[in-house]
């Protein structure tokens, strides 16, 4: 499992956790994350800006 951050805020998306909020039930790979989604704490990067943590 791995964590991805977002550059801008810090916000992590932790494969393990996923993401209710959002939609992506906890053990929601990274790859399964659409490619047009965006961090929903600073709305400013997108999954491709993301980096591994």
């Amino acid at each position: 499992m791995t964590i991805q951050r977002c550059p801008v805020c810090d916000y992590r998306y932790d494969e393990t956790a996923g993401d209710p909020r959002e939609g992506f039930p906890p053990g929601t790979a990274w790859a399964d994350v659409p490619d047009d989604w965006a961090c929903p704490d600073c709305g400013v990067r997108e999954k491709v800006d993301f980096e591994p943590v």
